[in-house]
């Protein structure tokens, strides 16, 4: 992918988060990863008053979380999408210690309050466009023993989705997400690395609604690359979908990188 169509595809998901204006009511998914998210992040050896980065805030899930377990430390929010810091400003509210910025997490500039003690994100990771080098230049903002705990979607992810297409000889455009395997191989050097799978199946009603619930969470950029199919082809593929039972898989690799001591 060039530059200039990573460009163009951020600034198409970074709109269509700003859009989801129903995100909160379908995200029950995110809602729930993000929880899990936390515990492990309660779990893990911080300073008493970390600093603390997360990208992706999404409407605040996470960031409710972290105020919750993290109270005392410094806390940078951020996301892409202006309108979805706004939402999350308005439901967080402001505080001693809690900034909330615009920044695009892959490619944005190191914020001056680096070095972190925590840098986190919760299913924001997988709209990256090249995680590896995400990861790396991310392990750069970490203190000594600073910790990067996100949750991503791995392989597997909306397989009766794609499997619904492939009985027709049709591509989903969802996007293909990694394996475990390769996500490990993913992890720079000098960061110890704890990578678990969590699945999570939810029912659907029908292929409209998932196809509904994935805009309104702004989860329907297509892969890149991926030509829209004819509306017969579709169709097919929905009535397959629905006829399997209509259910949707969530892969949830929930990651926790420790860089080492310095």
């Amino acid at each position: 992918m060039s530059a200039t169509e990573s460009l163009a595809r951020r600034a198409r998901i970074g709109a269509a988060f700003a859009a989801a204006g129903e995100y909160d009511r379908h995200a029950r998914v995110q809602h729930q990863v993000a929880e899990r998210l936390a515990l492990r992040i309660g779990a893990c050896a911080l300073p008493r008053r970390p600093r603390v980065l997360e990208i992706g805030c999404g409407t605040g899930f996470l960031t409710a979380q972290l105020v919750r377990h993290l109270a005392g430390g410094s806390l940078l929010v951020t996301d892409l999408a202006r309108p979805m810091v706004e939402r999350c400003r308005a439901r967080i509210g402001e505080a001693p210690g809690r900034t909330f910025r615009v920044l695009d997490g892959e490619h944005g500039e190191q914020p001056p309050e680096a070095p972190f003690d925590l840098i986190t994100a919760s299913l924001a990771f997988q709209w990256f466009d090249d995680l590896a080098c995400a990861l790396a230049r991310l392990a750069g903002w970490l203190a000594p023993g600073g910790v990067l705990a996100f949750t991503t979607l791995a392989d597997g992810t909306f397989a009766e989705w794609h499997e619904a297409h492939a009985g027709l000889g049709l591509v989903a455009g969802t996007p293909a997400f990694p394996d475990v395997m390769t996500l490990s191989a993913m992890v720079p050097p000098g960061l110890r690395r704890e990578i678990m799978l969590q699945t999570i199946t939810e029912p659907q009603g029908s292929a409209r609604a998932f196809l509904h619930g994935l805009k309104a969470i702004g989860a329907g950029t297509a892969a890149p690359g991926h030509q829209p199919l004819a509306p017969g082809a579709l169709r097919r593929a929905m009535a397959r979908f629905e006829k399997a039972g209509a259910m949707a898989t969530y892969e949830v690799a929930s990651c926790v990188l420790v860089r080492e001591e310095s």
